[in-house]
């Protein structure tokens, strides 16, 4: 390990299940003087862990700046979930980008799921790996497109490992009356987030990347080399990746555009007798409904439910976010009604536009990976791969994502915020609305 780190407890981290179940972690210095490097990158969650980690293990000396602790944004907080795909369906991609590239898409989303899973194993990352994802129609009418997914990713794309199953079926396996059927997936996977994460950090560090906590970058320039800044330090460097996702801020005004922060929450409940919790999971898989303001839930490495529910386009979080939560969780779930809540947690994230990865060069030497829509885990990994091979010189995976629109929100920074609201209040009515 090249960066003096020393073991201790998870401090620094919101209070959440992940933080009080996560596993010993390193603590890093803060930078407080100029070094080298080949490869500066920003950020230490998933994007910028998997980077560092490719990269050293390609020989390059990286450093890696993070304003908090490693995986302290979203990679710690999410819902864990490690879906096949992109965030968008193959016959959205189909229409918006044409067959080929919709193909190469559900290629790399395949491969995104296989990185994660031989990451795991190839580390020995202790992160409650489990397989399988469950799909689950939230109103009748949203049980055709379900069918015609999963018929369209047997038939065109040979993905043999989802099938349609009907409403009986679907509430023999999950213990509620709410769904009407849904698509059982056994090629995805879930895990508990910031333990991979960690584990993702512990294997970099071990590779030789050096990292440094509590050191938030003020600012930065291209050039040859970068020159990249902090309160009390400085990294020049050959390279920069910009991996900040939902906390890039101000950083790079060029990108802030592009993506929109927004909330969402999580919570925990005690651990519960394995007969409820096979009652409300008999299969052990994590779920997710289509809604549009999805809810989606797991079963933790102890038998809690880890259920996910509601969002906000604001800078502040639900005074009470256990209550926050726990009402989305009895609309599914209303026999839990006496379950104790021992967690309430809250992260942000970054959609886009168009709900696809923003990816490219700012610079030739500049290059940026964010905009995940709810989709990180797989997609930010695998992210992570493909810019250490751009940085290499291995540009063709690389292009697939960038060249991909990734549309301004009308309004930049400054305006987006009234728009984004507007349509994510119509969508929710739309939720609570219809058939």
């Amino acid at each position: 390990m090249s960066a003096s780190g020393t073991v201790t407890k998870l401090l620094g981290h919101t209070d959440s299940y992940y933080a009080a179940s996560a596993n010993a972690a390193h603590q890093y210095p803060a930078l407080d003087q100029q070094v080298e490097a080949d490869v500066c990158i920003i950020g230490a969650g998933y994007t910028g862990l998997s980077s560092a980690l490719h990269l050293a293990e390609q020989g390059y000396k990286v450093v890696v700046l993070e304003a908090e602790r490693i995986a302290w944004g979203a990679s710690g907080r999410n819902g864990g979930h490690v879906g096949v795909g992109q965030r968008k369906g193959q016959e959205d991609l189909e229409k918006m980008l044409g067959l080929d590239t919709a193909r190469a898409l559900w290629d790399l989303g395949l491969e995104a799921v296989e990185l994660v899973e031989d990451l795991i194993q190839r580390h020995n990352i202790q992160c409650d790996l489990k397989r399988g994802i469950m799909h689950l129609a939230a109103k009748p009418s949203h049980n055709a497109w379900l069918q015609e997914e999963t018929e369209l990713l047997q038939e065109r794309y040979g993905y043999q490992h989802m099938r349609y199953a009907d409403r009986d079926e679907i509430r023999s396996l999950v213990g509620s009356d709410r769904y009407h059927g849904g698509q059982i997936d056994s090629g995805s996977l879930h895990l508990h987030p910031l333990n991979y994460a960690l584990g993702l950090a512990d294997a970099a560090a071990k590779a030789g990347v050096q990292f440094y906590e509590y050191s938030r970058v003020t600012s930065y320039t291209g050039g040859n080399p970068c020159v990249v800044n902090t309160a009390k330090g400085r990294v020049r460097a050959k390279n920069v990746i910009l991996a900040c996702n939902g906390y890039l801020g101000g950083l790079e005004p060029r990108l802030a555009g592009k993506i929109m922060p927004i909330n969402n929450f999580v919570l925990a409940t005690e651990p519960l007798p394995e007969s409820l919790a096979q009652e409300l999971i008999a299969n052990d898989y994590a779920l997710q409904d289509t809604l549009f303001v999805i809810n989606y839930w797991k079963l933790s490495g102890d038998n809690r439910l880890v259920f996910g529910g509601g969002e906000n386009y604001t800078s502040r979080f639900p005074q009470d976010i256990r209550a926050f939560v726990r009402k989305y969780m009895l609309e599914v779930y209303p026999q839990l009604a006496d379950t104790r809540v021992d967690y309430g947690w809250g992260g942000t994230l970054a959609i886009t536009l168009n709900r696809m990865p923003c990816v490219g060069r700012l610079e030739p030497n500049v290059y940026y990976s964010q905009g995940y829509s709810g989709h990180g885990v797989p997609t930010a990994t695998f992210a992570g791969k493909l810019l250490a091979e751009v940085v290499a010189g291995t540009e063709e995976r690389f292009d697939i994502l960038a060249r991909i629109p990734t549309p301004s929100f009308p309004g930049g920074t400054l305006l987006r915020w009234p728009g984004l609201v507007a349509g994510m209040l119509y969508y929710s009515l739309k939720d609570k609305l219809g058939r």
